[in-house]
């Protein structure tokens, strides 16, 4: 438990650093403020078997997941091109001598997956929806965020797309020895093929985009809210101690139902501006409004917009 503690120390501290911009915002978000860099000799144990390289509230930048077993080591989350994911094998290297690697996403996004370039004896597990979405989107999406800076030109250099070795449909579990990890499809919350990672007996949960902490969810044009509300139940069930948002603070067990709050009130509110007659349009912006007044130091404020009109679109 001392471990435990200590790691929750360490990122609780980082709120008070500046928020870059665009944190975790995903493709559409304007340039960081800073180079979107992992951040190398940072690494925190959250448990027996987990760690964490935190995102420092550098934008466009994860929370990386280290998972070490007896046999082999998961990554998640990689970062954002080659460069980054060099920088987390050499803290796999600290941490481990296990020659057998996985990596693995949340989602498809590329600030999420290209660090698979600097870990290329990693064996890569990812859904069948995920492969999908990344198969159709990350060209386009690496070409975005190679425009936005010399920095982000210089880690997406010869960025290739990449098969997974291993994929599955919604549910997989890998054995690392002596730990296990689940891992889980629950989308369409964030993509289509959002992925949570419980670290079993760890009781650690890899969260993604699914549950954030001081933040909105980022729901958009393809989001369900029945799915994301859903998405609550199943984690709920897991009893997560400690949970890694996709980006911010590392948190624990109660993110799931404050998130779920969140959603339930944008979509009582949704439903009964829908019931008044008023538009789709109307609706996505008075609710973003109205929650943004009472949450106005929450980030991606934007994707209360997109929770309003999933919710919206599924009311009676």
């Amino acid at each position: 438990m001392k471990t435990l503690l200590f790691a929750l120390t360490l990122p609780m501290a980082l709120v008070a650093m500046p928020a870059a911009q665009g944190r975790g915002a995903g493709p559409g978000a304007p340039a960081a403020v800073v180079p979107p860099l992992v951040r190398e000799g940072a690494t925190v144990k959250l448990a027996p078997h987990t760690y964490v390289i935190p995102d420092y509230a550098v934008g466009q930048v994860p929370n990386v997941g280290i998972v070490v077993g007896s046999r082999a080591t998961l990554v998640i989350d990689p970062g954002l091109g080659r460069r980054n994911g060099e920088t987390v094998l050499r803290e796999v290297q600290k941490l481990t001598k296990n020659a057998e690697m996985y990596v693995a996403t949340t989602h498809y996004h590329v600030e999420h997956t290209l660090g698979y370039l600097g870990l290329p004896n990693a064996r890569y597990i990812n859904s069948t929806t995920q492969e999908a979405e990344f198969a159709e989107g990350w060209e386009q999406q690496a070409r975005t965020f190679a425009s936005r800076s010399p920095v982000h030109a210089e880690l997406l250099q010869g960025a290739t797309g990449r098969k997974a070795d291993i994929t599955y449909n919604r549910e997989h579990t890998l054995d690392l020895g002596g730990v296990r990890v689940r891992i889980m499809e629950v989308g369409p919350t964030h993509t289509r093929g959002d992925t949570i990672f419980l670290v079993e007996g760890d009781a650690v949960l890899f969260a993604g985009d699914v549950v954030m902490n001081e933040s909105f969810v980022n729901a958009n044009q393809g989001s369900s809210m029945k799915a994301w509300l859903t998405a609550f139940d199943v984690l709920e069930k897991m009893r997560p101690r400690v949970i890694v948002p996709a980006h911010g603070k590392v948190g624990d067990g109660s993110l799931i139902a404050t998130n779920r709050t969140f959603m339930l009130d944008i979509q009582a509110r949704a439903r009964a501006l829908k019931a008044q007659g008023r538009s789709i349009d109307e609706v996505a912006d008075t609710v973003q409004k109205e929650m943004q007044a009472k949450h106005p130091a929450f980030a991606r404020v934007n994707g209360v917009a997109g929770a309003a009109r999933a919710a919206y679109n599924e009311a009676p």
